[in-house]
């Protein structure tokens, strides 16, 4: 992130709209007389769909114009461009709903960089399928737990209270650190832009249970890891980021599944890094992922 002046207020603006010339010329102008010293900017045109895609960072100095202001400018550029954007401020932290199975290192990593600072966010609640004194050795920092077993005949009314959990506690981002239920048609559409999951595989490959027993009985020479935003579509949605490890004959299921924890806690923390710093855009089944 840039470092700002002081005397300043930073802000990140993220747009899509149809391509066409003077988008750029003009967003500019905008900002620069509603007194805006851009600090960075980084702008992709999707040549096949014809979209235009831009992550802008930008200064006002204090007691200039308030955010309301800048959304009203920025507005009176919406119709002209048909432009869809997200304007917040830097400092902002999104609430974070964390949902869990058995394994936790996902988990664990997510809440320690937090607690470090590393992740801008602000977690209101863990949901998780398995009782609390499953994750006994885990520091939940006063962070509220919520305990939703679920079965083929509670799955209906278990959705529905993680629903009204994320909805009372306004959560913004719901992140599945290795949550091992399948989510319905009608939770995923709910969630729709604002969920991640990590998927234990370098989609697309090795699907279902026991993927590194499957990696391992292949004899494969890297493994890896996907998180992506969740759809309807199970593990189909658009992805985010992806990492691999290289692997050898000598390595054994249980080597694979060390590793594979290893890929899986620094692929989910950068989508969730890249999703609250809005460096990602959704593009139909694509993720436009402005890095750092």
């Amino acid at each position: 992130m840039t470092t700002l002046s002081p005397d300043a207020k930073g802000y990140i603006l993220t747009l899509s709209c149809p391509n066409r010339p003077g988008i750029v010329a003009a967003l500019s102008q905008t900002l620069f007389e509603a007194g805006a010293n851009i600090t960075e900017a980084q702008q992709f045109d999707d040549t096949g769909s014809g979209s235009f895609f831009m992550r802008i960072m930008f200064d006002i100095v204090k007691g200039g114009r308030t955010e309301a202001d800048l959304r009203g400018i920025v507005e009176t550029l919406t119709s002209q461009f048909q432009m869809k954007y997200r304007l917040n401020c830097q400092s902002y932290r999104p609430k974070v709903m964390i949902l869990v199975s058995k394994f936790d290192h996902c988990l664990v990593d997510l809440l320690y960089r937090w607690r470090i600072g590393e992740l801008q966010i602000d977690p209101v609640g863990i949901i998780a399928n398995h009782p609390e004194e499953i994750y006994r050795d885990v520091d939940f920092y006063g962070i509220p737990f919520h305990y939703l077993p679920i079965t083929k005949d509670t799955k209906t009314e278990q959705e529905a209270r993680i629903l009204s959990l994320v909805q009372e506690s306004q959560t913004e981002l719901v992140v599945l650190a290795r949550y091992m239920q399948i989510l319905s048609n009608d939770m995923a559409s709910a969630f729709s832009g604002r969920c991640i999951n990590i998927h234990h595989s370098f989609l697309p490959g090795f699907k279902g249970a026991r993927p590194y027993h499957q990696a391992w009985n292949r004899g494969v020479k890297l493994i890896g890891a996907t998180a992506h935003y969740v759809t309807s579509d199970l593990d189909e949605g658009p992805i985010i980021e992806q990492d691999v490890e290289r692997i050898s004959h000598a390595d054994s299921p249980e080597d694979l599944i060390r590793k594979g924890r290893d890929i899986e806690r620094r692929v989910l923390s950068r989508a969730v890094r890249y999703h609250i710093e809005m460096r990602t855009i959704l593009n139909g089944n694509k993720t436009i992922v402005f890095n750092s």
